[in-house]
Protein backbone atom coordinates (compact mmCIF):
# COMPACT_ATOMS: atom_id res chain seq x y z
CA UNK A 1 0.00 0.00 0.00
CA UNK A 2 2.99 2.33 0.36
CA UNK A 3 3.74 5.06 -2.18
CA UNK A 4 7.36 6.13 -2.66
CA UNK A 5 8.73 9.30 -4.29
CA UNK A 6 10.58 8.55 -7.51
CA UNK A 7 13.36 10.38 -9.33
CA UNK A 8 14.73 9.47 -12.75
CA UNK A 9 18.49 8.94 -12.76
CA UNK A 10 19.78 7.16 -15.87
CA UNK A 11 23.37 5.94 -15.31
CA UNK A 12 25.99 7.77 -17.36
CA UNK A 13 27.17 4.40 -18.67
CA UNK A 14 23.76 3.96 -20.32
CA UNK A 15 24.01 7.37 -21.98
CA UNK A 16 27.50 6.57 -23.24
CA UNK A 17 26.34 3.21 -24.54
CA UNK A 18 23.43 4.82 -26.41
CA UNK A 19 25.72 7.29 -28.16
CA UNK A 20 28.20 4.56 -29.04
CA UNK A 21 25.50 2.31 -30.51
CA UNK A 22 24.03 5.17 -32.54
CA UNK A 23 27.48 6.04 -33.92
CA UNK A 24 28.00 2.41 -35.00
CA UNK A 25 24.60 1.91 -36.62
CA UNK A 26 24.75 -0.39 -39.65
CA UNK A 27 22.43 1.50 -41.97
CA UNK A 28 20.40 -0.43 -44.55
CA UNK A 29 20.27 0.32 -48.25
CA UNK A 30 17.23 2.09 -49.63
CA UNK A 31 15.55 1.95 -53.02
CA UNK A 32 15.72 5.42 -54.60
CA UNK A 33 12.59 7.52 -54.73
CA UNK A 34 10.52 5.46 -52.25
CA UNK A 35 10.19 8.23 -49.64
CA UNK A 36 8.02 7.14 -46.69
CA UNK A 37 6.07 4.54 -48.69
CA UNK A 38 8.15 1.63 -47.34
CA UNK A 39 8.83 3.04 -43.89
CA UNK A 40 11.21 5.61 -42.46
CA UNK A 41 13.67 6.97 -45.10
CA UNK A 42 17.35 6.36 -44.33
CA UNK A 43 18.46 9.96 -44.73
CA UNK A 44 15.74 11.17 -42.39
CA UNK A 45 16.57 8.65 -39.69
CA UNK A 46 20.31 9.28 -40.00
CA UNK A 47 19.76 12.96 -39.30
CA UNK A 48 17.40 12.30 -36.39
CA UNK A 49 19.73 9.66 -34.91
CA UNK A 50 22.66 12.07 -35.19
CA UNK A 51 20.69 14.66 -33.25
CA UNK A 52 19.63 12.07 -30.65
CA UNK A 53 23.26 11.08 -30.12
CA UNK A 54 24.63 14.62 -30.30
CA UNK A 55 22.41 17.71 -29.96
CA UNK A 56 19.69 16.16 -27.82
CA UNK A 57 20.36 16.73 -24.11
CA UNK A 58 18.91 13.87 -22.06
CA UNK A 59 20.14 15.33 -18.78
CA UNK A 60 18.19 18.53 -19.46
CA UNK A 61 15.03 16.54 -20.19
CA UNK A 62 15.62 14.32 -17.17
CA UNK A 63 15.90 17.39 -14.92
CA UNK A 64 12.64 18.78 -16.31
CA UNK A 65 10.87 15.49 -15.70
CA UNK A 66 12.19 15.39 -12.15
CA UNK A 67 10.61 18.77 -11.48
CA UNK A 68 7.26 16.97 -11.73
CA UNK A 69 6.26 14.98 -8.62
CA UNK A 70 6.70 11.28 -9.45
CA UNK A 71 5.99 8.18 -7.42
CA UNK A 72 6.05 4.39 -7.50
CA UNK A 73 3.71 2.00 -5.75
CA UNK A 74 3.35 -1.77 -5.99
CA UNK A 75 -0.07 -3.04 -7.08
CA UNK A 76 -0.80 -6.73 -7.56
CA UNK A 77 2.92 -7.48 -7.49
CA UNK A 78 3.84 -4.89 -10.14
CA UNK A 79 5.63 -1.57 -9.68
CA UNK A 80 3.48 1.24 -11.07
CA UNK A 81 5.17 4.56 -11.82
CA UNK A 82 3.05 7.70 -12.03
CA UNK A 83 3.14 11.48 -12.11
CA UNK A 84 0.90 13.20 -9.56
CA UNK A 85 0.42 16.95 -9.69
CA UNK A 86 -2.09 18.51 -7.35
CA UNK A 87 -3.84 21.73 -8.33
CA UNK A 88 -3.55 24.85 -6.18
CA UNK A 89 -7.35 25.03 -6.40
CA UNK A 90 -8.81 23.15 -3.40
CA UNK A 91 -11.97 22.05 -5.24
CA UNK A 92 -10.14 20.63 -8.26
CA UNK A 93 -11.44 17.35 -9.74
CA UNK A 94 -8.97 14.45 -9.72
CA UNK A 95 -8.29 13.22 -13.27
CA UNK A 96 -6.34 10.13 -14.30
CA UNK A 97 -4.87 10.28 -17.82
CA UNK A 98 -3.72 7.10 -19.56
CA UNK A 99 -1.37 7.03 -22.54
CA UNK A 100 -1.22 4.38 -25.25
CA UNK A 101 1.39 2.79 -27.53
CA UNK A 102 4.07 3.87 -28.39
CA UNK A 103 3.99 6.43 -25.65
CA UNK A 104 4.48 7.25 -21.98
CA UNK A 105 3.42 9.97 -19.50
CA UNK A 106 5.75 12.28 -21.48
CA UNK A 107 2.84 12.58 -23.93
CA UNK A 108 0.89 14.71 -21.41
CA UNK A 109 3.62 17.13 -20.28
CA UNK A 110 2.18 20.14 -22.12
CA UNK A 111 -1.28 19.80 -20.59
CA UNK A 112 -0.25 19.38 -16.94
CA UNK A 113 0.07 23.12 -16.25
CA UNK A 114 -3.16 24.22 -17.97
CA UNK A 115 -5.15 21.39 -16.38
CA UNK A 116 -3.87 21.82 -12.83
CA UNK A 117 -3.64 25.61 -12.77
CA UNK A 118 -6.08 27.15 -15.26
CA UNK A 119 -5.93 30.46 -13.39
CA UNK A 120 -2.28 30.82 -14.49
CA UNK A 121 -3.06 29.75 -18.08
CA UNK A 122 -5.97 31.99 -18.97
CA UNK A 123 -8.70 29.61 -17.81
CA UNK A 124 -11.39 29.42 -15.17
CA UNK A 125 -10.07 28.13 -11.81
CA UNK A 126 -13.37 26.27 -11.43
CA UNK A 127 -12.12 23.93 -14.20
CA UNK A 128 -8.98 22.81 -12.34
CA UNK A 129 -7.85 19.19 -12.02
CA UNK A 130 -5.51 17.22 -9.81
CA UNK A 131 -3.78 15.04 -12.42
CA UNK A 132 -2.52 11.47 -12.08
CA UNK A 133 -0.58 10.11 -15.07
CA UNK A 134 0.56 6.48 -14.70
CA UNK A 135 2.92 4.56 -16.93
CA UNK A 136 1.17 1.47 -18.28
CA UNK A 137 2.74 -1.77 -16.98
CA UNK A 138 5.59 -2.65 -19.35
CA UNK A 139 6.03 0.97 -20.40
CA UNK A 140 8.47 3.57 -19.11
CA UNK A 141 9.34 3.19 -15.47
CA UNK A 142 6.52 0.70 -14.76
CA UNK A 143 9.12 -1.93 -15.63
CA UNK A 144 10.25 -4.65 -15.45
CA UNK A 145 7.04 -6.64 -15.80
CA UNK A 146 7.22 -9.45 -13.26
CA UNK A 147 4.58 -11.81 -14.65
CA UNK A 148 2.26 -12.40 -17.61
CA UNK A 149 -1.16 -10.81 -17.75
CA UNK A 150 -0.47 -7.07 -17.60
CA UNK A 151 -1.45 -6.68 -21.25
CA UNK A 152 -5.02 -7.43 -20.14
CA UNK A 153 -6.67 -4.00 -19.95
CA UNK A 154 -9.14 -5.18 -17.32
CA UNK A 155 -6.25 -5.90 -14.96
CA UNK A 156 -4.74 -2.49 -15.68
CA UNK A 157 -8.07 -0.78 -14.99
CA UNK A 158 -8.33 -2.59 -11.66
CA UNK A 159 -4.86 -1.33 -10.79
CA UNK A 160 -5.85 2.24 -11.69
CA UNK A 161 -8.91 2.02 -9.43
CA UNK A 162 -6.67 0.85 -6.60
CA UNK A 163 -4.18 3.64 -7.32
CA UNK A 164 -6.87 6.32 -7.08
CA UNK A 165 -8.04 4.80 -3.79
CA UNK A 166 -4.51 4.88 -2.38
CA UNK A 167 -4.28 8.55 -3.32
CA UNK A 168 -7.48 9.22 -1.39
CA UNK A 169 -9.61 10.18 -4.39
CA UNK A 170 -13.16 9.00 -3.90
CA UNK A 171 -14.50 10.69 -7.03
CA UNK A 172 -12.52 11.32 -10.19
CA UNK A 173 -12.57 11.69 -13.96
CA UNK A 174 -10.78 9.51 -16.50
CA UNK A 175 -9.18 10.35 -19.85
CA UNK A 176 -7.45 7.96 -22.18
CA UNK A 177 -6.01 7.76 -25.66
CA UNK A 178 -5.19 4.76 -27.86
CA UNK A 179 -4.78 1.76 -25.51
CA UNK A 180 -5.50 4.21 -22.69
CA UNK A 181 -9.01 4.75 -24.06
CA UNK A 182 -9.66 1.04 -23.58
CA UNK A 183 -8.34 1.17 -20.02
CA UNK A 184 -10.48 4.24 -19.33
CA UNK A 185 -13.62 2.58 -20.68
CA UNK A 186 -13.13 -0.45 -18.46
CA UNK A 187 -12.25 1.72 -15.46
CA UNK A 188 -15.50 3.67 -15.88
CA UNK A 189 -17.36 0.36 -15.91
CA UNK A 190 -15.73 -1.35 -12.92
CA UNK A 191 -15.56 1.78 -10.76
CA UNK A 192 -18.72 3.48 -11.97
CA UNK A 193 -19.72 4.72 -8.51
CA UNK A 194 -16.58 6.86 -8.31
CA UNK A 195 -15.93 7.87 -11.93
CA UNK A 196 -17.49 11.28 -12.58
CA UNK A 197 -16.97 11.16 -16.33
CA UNK A 198 -14.97 9.48 -19.09
CA UNK A 199 -13.23 11.37 -21.91
CA UNK A 200 -11.69 9.49 -24.84
CA UNK A 201 -9.40 10.36 -27.73
CA UNK A 202 -7.22 8.42 -30.15
CA UNK A 203 -9.98 5.90 -30.81
CA UNK A 204 -10.51 4.11 -34.13
CA UNK A 205 -13.40 3.68 -36.50
CA UNK A 206 -13.41 -0.09 -35.97
CA UNK A 207 -11.25 -2.93 -34.72
CA UNK A 208 -8.14 -3.18 -36.91
CA UNK A 209 -8.55 -6.87 -37.74
CA UNK A 210 -12.22 -6.55 -38.70
CA UNK A 211 -13.68 -6.00 -42.18
CA UNK A 212 -13.05 -2.84 -44.19
CA UNK A 213 -15.57 -0.06 -43.64
CA UNK A 214 -18.34 0.55 -46.15
CA UNK A 215 -18.44 4.10 -47.47
CA UNK A 216 -22.07 4.22 -48.55
CA UNK A 217 -24.28 6.53 -46.54
CA UNK A 218 -21.47 8.37 -44.77
CA UNK A 219 -21.11 12.12 -44.68
CA UNK A 220 -18.20 13.66 -46.57
CA UNK A 221 -16.16 14.08 -43.36
CA UNK A 222 -16.91 10.54 -42.19
CA UNK A 223 -16.10 9.14 -45.63
CA UNK A 224 -12.62 10.69 -45.35
CA UNK A 225 -12.20 9.06 -41.93
CA UNK A 226 -13.44 5.72 -43.22
CA UNK A 227 -11.05 5.85 -46.18
CA UNK A 228 -8.23 6.70 -43.77
CA UNK A 229 -9.15 3.70 -41.62
CA UNK A 230 -9.34 1.35 -44.63
CA UNK A 231 -5.90 2.52 -45.81
CA UNK A 232 -4.51 1.97 -42.33
CA UNK A 233 -6.02 -1.51 -42.24
CA UNK A 234 -4.60 -2.41 -45.65
CA UNK A 235 -1.15 -0.83 -45.34
CA UNK A 236 -0.43 0.16 -41.74
CA UNK A 237 -0.97 -2.93 -39.60
CA UNK A 238 2.47 -4.50 -39.92
CA UNK A 239 3.54 -3.29 -36.47
CA UNK A 240 0.42 -4.74 -34.85
CA UNK A 241 0.59 -8.08 -36.65
CA UNK A 242 4.19 -8.54 -35.51
CA UNK A 243 3.66 -7.41 -31.90
CA UNK A 244 0.46 -9.44 -31.54
CA UNK A 245 2.01 -12.66 -32.88
CA UNK A 246 5.82 -12.68 -32.39
CA UNK A 247 6.72 -10.00 -29.82
CA UNK A 248 9.78 -11.81 -28.53
CA UNK A 249 11.33 -12.06 -31.99
CA UNK A 250 10.88 -8.32 -32.42
CA UNK A 251 12.20 -7.68 -28.90
CA UNK A 252 15.79 -8.52 -29.83
CA UNK A 253 15.93 -5.72 -32.40
CA UNK A 254 14.20 -3.14 -30.23
CA UNK A 255 16.34 -3.96 -27.21
CA UNK A 256 19.66 -4.06 -29.07
CA UNK A 257 19.44 -1.28 -31.65
CA UNK A 258 18.53 2.29 -30.67
CA UNK A 259 18.19 3.15 -34.37
CA UNK A 260 15.71 0.29 -34.68
CA UNK A 261 13.76 1.47 -31.65
CA UNK A 262 13.80 5.04 -32.98
CA UNK A 263 12.46 4.00 -36.39
CA UNK A 264 9.80 1.76 -34.82
CA UNK A 265 8.31 4.73 -32.94
CA UNK A 266 9.00 7.60 -35.34
CA UNK A 267 7.20 5.82 -38.18
CA UNK A 268 4.00 5.99 -36.13
CA UNK A 269 4.48 9.67 -35.40
CA UNK A 270 4.81 10.20 -39.15
CA UNK A 271 1.69 8.17 -39.93
CA UNK A 272 -0.61 9.14 -37.08
CA UNK A 273 -0.04 12.87 -36.54
CA UNK A 274 -1.80 15.83 -38.19
CA UNK A 275 -2.11 15.14 -41.96
CA UNK A 276 -0.83 18.64 -42.72
CA UNK A 277 2.52 17.88 -41.03
CA UNK A 278 5.16 16.82 -43.53
CA UNK A 279 7.50 15.34 -40.89
CA UNK A 280 6.94 14.15 -37.30
CA UNK A 281 8.72 17.18 -35.85
CA UNK A 282 6.32 19.43 -37.76
CA UNK A 283 3.55 17.97 -35.59
CA UNK A 284 5.29 17.46 -32.23
CA UNK A 285 8.27 18.96 -30.45
CA UNK A 286 11.36 16.98 -31.48
CA UNK A 287 12.89 16.97 -28.00
CA UNK A 288 9.63 15.76 -26.48
CA UNK A 289 9.47 12.99 -29.08
CA UNK A 290 13.05 11.93 -28.37
CA UNK A 291 12.45 12.06 -24.62
CA UNK A 292 9.69 9.51 -25.14
CA UNK A 293 11.93 7.35 -27.36
CA UNK A 294 14.77 7.62 -24.83
CA UNK A 295 12.55 6.31 -22.05
CA UNK A 296 11.64 3.32 -24.21
CA UNK A 297 15.34 2.70 -24.84
CA UNK A 298 16.65 3.13 -21.29
CA UNK A 299 13.92 0.98 -19.71
CA UNK A 300 13.76 -1.72 -22.38
CA UNK A 301 10.06 -0.89 -22.83
CA UNK A 302 10.16 -1.63 -26.55
CA UNK A 303 10.33 -5.33 -25.76
CA UNK A 304 8.04 -5.37 -22.73
CA UNK A 305 5.35 -3.18 -24.34
CA UNK A 306 5.37 -5.45 -27.40
CA UNK A 307 4.64 -8.40 -25.13
CA UNK A 308 1.83 -6.43 -23.46
CA UNK A 309 0.36 -5.73 -26.91
CA UNK A 310 0.52 -9.47 -27.59
CA UNK A 311 -1.36 -10.26 -24.39
CA UNK A 312 -3.91 -7.55 -25.07
CA UNK A 313 -4.64 -8.87 -28.55
CA UNK A 314 -4.89 -12.43 -27.24
CA UNK A 315 -7.52 -11.22 -24.76
CA UNK A 316 -9.36 -9.36 -27.54
CA UNK A 317 -9.39 -12.41 -29.80
CA UNK A 318 -10.76 -14.54 -26.96
CA UNK A 319 -13.49 -11.99 -26.34
CA UNK A 320 -14.30 -11.67 -30.05
CA UNK A 321 -14.70 -15.47 -30.28
CA UNK A 322 -17.52 -15.41 -27.72
CA UNK A 323 -21.15 -15.22 -28.88
CA UNK A 324 -22.03 -11.62 -29.63
CA UNK A 325 -24.26 -9.72 -27.25
CA UNK A 326 -25.52 -6.17 -27.10
CA UNK A 327 -23.06 -3.78 -25.50
CA UNK A 328 -24.19 -2.56 -22.07
CA UNK A 329 -25.55 0.96 -22.02
CA UNK A 330 -22.95 3.29 -20.50
CA UNK A 331 -23.82 4.70 -17.10
CA UNK A 332 -20.89 7.09 -16.96
CA UNK A 333 -21.09 10.47 -18.74
CA UNK A 334 -18.90 10.17 -21.82
CA UNK A 335 -17.07 12.64 -24.03
CA UNK A 336 -15.09 11.99 -27.22
CA UNK A 337 -12.63 14.26 -29.03
CA UNK A 338 -11.80 13.48 -32.67
CA UNK A 339 -8.74 15.17 -34.16
CA UNK A 340 -7.75 15.69 -37.79
CA UNK A 341 -5.78 12.46 -38.21
CA UNK A 342 -8.28 10.27 -36.36
CA UNK A 343 -10.61 7.79 -38.04
CA UNK A 344 -13.33 7.83 -35.37
CA UNK A 345 -16.85 7.98 -36.82
CA UNK A 346 -19.77 8.84 -34.56
CA UNK A 347 -22.40 6.84 -36.44
CA UNK A 348 -20.29 3.72 -35.86
CA UNK A 349 -19.06 4.43 -32.34
CA UNK A 350 -22.31 5.94 -31.08
CA UNK A 351 -25.19 4.68 -33.26
CA UNK A 352 -27.84 5.32 -30.59
CA UNK A 353 -26.61 8.75 -29.51
CA UNK A 354 -25.58 7.78 -25.99
CA UNK A 355 -22.40 9.88 -25.95
CA UNK A 356 -23.29 13.29 -24.59
CA UNK A 357 -20.20 15.25 -25.68
CA UNK A 358 -18.67 14.88 -29.14
CA UNK A 359 -16.06 17.23 -30.60
CA UNK A 360 -14.37 17.17 -34.01
CA UNK A 361 -11.30 19.27 -34.82
CA UNK A 362 -9.47 20.12 -38.04
CA UNK A 363 -6.06 20.04 -36.32
CA UNK A 364 -4.06 17.45 -34.44
CA UNK A 365 -3.87 13.71 -34.53
CA UNK A 366 -3.30 10.58 -32.48
CA UNK A 367 -0.98 12.32 -30.00
CA UNK A 368 -3.27 15.25 -29.26
CA UNK A 369 -1.68 16.18 -25.93
CA UNK A 370 1.63 16.68 -27.74
CA UNK A 371 0.27 18.13 -30.99
CA UNK A 372 -2.62 20.37 -29.91
CA UNK A 373 -2.51 20.63 -26.11
CA UNK A 374 -4.70 23.74 -26.29
CA UNK A 375 -7.55 21.85 -27.98
CA UNK A 376 -7.36 18.85 -25.69
CA UNK A 377 -7.23 21.03 -22.57
CA UNK A 378 -10.22 23.07 -23.72
CA UNK A 379 -12.20 19.94 -24.57
CA UNK A 380 -11.51 18.40 -21.17
CA UNK A 381 -12.53 21.59 -19.38
CA UNK A 382 -15.76 21.82 -21.39
CA UNK A 383 -16.75 18.20 -20.91
CA UNK A 384 -16.03 17.97 -17.20
CA UNK A 385 -17.46 21.42 -16.37
CA UNK A 386 -20.86 19.90 -15.55
CA UNK A 387 -19.50 16.68 -14.03
CA UNK A 388 -17.69 17.88 -10.94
Amino acid sequence: MSIHPYSIDIPQADLDDLKDRLARTRWPQERPGTGWSRGVPVDYLKELAAYWGGGFDWREQEARLNEIPQFVTEIDGQDIHFLHVRSPEPDALPLILTHGWPSSPVEFLKVIGPLTDPRAHGGDPADAFHVVIPSLPGYGFSTPVREDGWGNLFRVAQAWAELMSRLGYERYGVQGTDVGSGVSGILAMIDAQRVAGMHLSGTGAAMPFGPALKLEGLSEADRVRAERFNTFQAEGLGYLHLQSTRPQTLAYSLNDSPAGQLAWIVEKFAAWTDPSAKLPEDAVDRDQLLTNVSIFWFTGAGASSANCVYEGMQAWRAMAAQPSSESPQPVTPTGVAVFAADSTIRSLMDPTGRIEHWSEYDRGGHFAAMEVPDLLTSDLRTFFHNHR
